[in-house]
């Protein structure tokens, strides 16, 4: 058993399945769709909407999903065509939202843990389980499969999993004087060598200021390293808590300082090739994704790893997240569109071990969500560089799984988070404001558990 297997399995199945539901548990979307084909459930071409591929750049992570989908499509009757959509659109835009609302959702789509219920609570989310053998579903760890499950049953299939760690910048340490001995443990040492390294021309640190899933997910492990939780866990206090306000306020600080910028570079704080390596920051919070991108873009820039900081008093904690392939229950073949994702993601011959691999290890910088091909890219050295060896050893072990809460609890935490980051409202002000909603929320709710 991995290091990253008991830690997922610890964090993202503790005290967190509590049955929290919602008034606004019937559907939220509307359930047709299959790219116009009406719901049908012998259509022969099944629409996949993805921001990898056919990618106009034609890079080796766009050819991973052309090549997937020509093996399929060389074998079976029924084809995949994928429709691509750039990352900032897929992320932070609407178009997927607004093609369900329309009825015209895509058959196979990518999903995250923090935008799951929207869909699953929806009733556009087809079953997998009926298309998986036992041991497929037992090849993948069980934290990272978990965000993905209700009642048993399997709602989407991870293909990887990415912890979130700091990165920094050599150069800048070695302007500053700074060196490895200096990199921060805590809070306060975040913000005083963000202090020292920052210039006219480069901020110290850098989080993510734009709002969305992919904010949140950056700013939980800050909450949850005091103890804090968006909903109450384990008769917890909510949102409203020390932990909560202590959060947004180092957020708040950093911006208020000046050590922060209120604006990242390129498409967002995840990208260390257009905000590290430009020398915008000389610390950066980004994910593992961040050590390939490094690697295609900036092979030659001379960066290291660490653990994120922790509070006073705090425990060490990140956040894993990841995305899945998941089927649309009401679109236009959805019993093809689930065959199709448990043979590209949960095929256990040697042909499948592989794929897992290549994209997790070769075209990406990810930890593997399933265990036969951790094992692989081990055999592989995939995780014997100086940076990666870090994420393993210090970083995973740390994990928590990015948690599923309902659209109305994510709008209310980033409300809070861009109202302390950005508006100047008091952290404590924001998070009470933000408790408000989410409990009024909660009291109506009747939808899946909030993991």
């Amino acid at each position: 058993m991995s290091a990253f297997e008991r830690v997922t399995r610890r964090s993202l199945l503790r005290g967190g399945a509590v049955v929290l539901g919602s008034a606004m548990a019937a559907p939220l979307l509307s359930a047709c769709g299959g790219g116009g084909n009406g719901g049908s459930s012998s259509a022969k071409e099944l629409t996949f909407w993805n921001f990898y591929g056919p990618n106009p750049q034609a890079n080796a992570q766009s050819k991973w999903f052309t090549d997937l989908v020509a093996a399929w499509n060389a074998n079976n009757d029924v084809k995949i065509k994928l429709h691509y959509l750039p990352v900032s659109e897929y992320l932070a835009g609407t178009a997927l939202q607004t093609a369900f609302s329309a009825g015209e959702g895509p058959d196979i789509f990518l999903l995250s843990p923090g935008d799951f219920l929207r869909y699953y609570n929806g009733g556009v989310l087809a079953d997998l389980t009926p298309h998986m053998k036992p041991e497929q579903i037992a090849d993948f760890d069980k934290g990272v499969l978990g965000t993905r499950m209700v009642d048993g049953k399997v709602y989407g299939l991870p293909m990887e999993a990415e912890p979130l760690a700091m990165f920094y910048s050599v150069e800048a340490f070695e302007q500053a004087k700074l060196s490895e001995g200096d990199l921060p443990k805590t809070w306060d040492q975040l913000l005083d060598v963000a202090a020292k390294t920052t210039t006219g021309e480069r901020f110290g640190v850098l989080f993510e200021t734009i709002p969305g899933y992919y904010q949140n997910f950056t700013w939980y492990p800050f909450m949850w390293m005091g103890g804090g939780s968006a909903v109450p866990e384990n008769g917890g206090a909510g949102f409203n808590a020390p932990a909560v306000h202590n959060a947004l306020k180092l957020w708040q600080d950093a911006v208020n300082s000046k050590v922060a910028p209120r604006k990242p570079q390129g498409d967002g704080a995840g990208n260390l090739p257009a905000n590290l390596a430009s020398g915008y920051v000389a610390m950066q919070q980004s994910g593992i994704w961040a050590v390939s991108a490094m690697a295609t873009e900036k092979k030659d820039y001379k960066y290291g790893v660490f653990p994120l900081p922790t509070p006073d008093g705090g425990t060490y904690t990140t956040d894993i997240g990841g995305w899945a392939f998941v089927a649309n229950a009401k679109g236009a073949n959805p019993e093809a569109a689930a065959k199709f994702i448990a043979w590209a993601l949960g095929a256990t011959d040697a042909e499948g071990v592989e794929r897992g691999r290549q994209w997790n290890t070769v075209v990406k910088t990810n930890l593997p969500a399933r265990k036969s091909v951790q094992e692989a890219a081990k055999s592989a050295g995939a995780f014997d560089t100086p940076e990666l060896k870090i994420f393993m050893e210090q970083i995973v072990p740390g994990g928590r799984g990015e948690p599923r809460y309902t659209p109305e609890v994510y709008k209310a935490v980033s409300d809070a988070i861009q109202a302390a980051q950005l508006g100047g409202v008091d952290a404590a002000q924001a998070a009470a404001d933000a408790a408000g909603k989410i409990d009024t929320f909660l009291k109506g709710y009747k939808g899946a558990p909030m993991l």
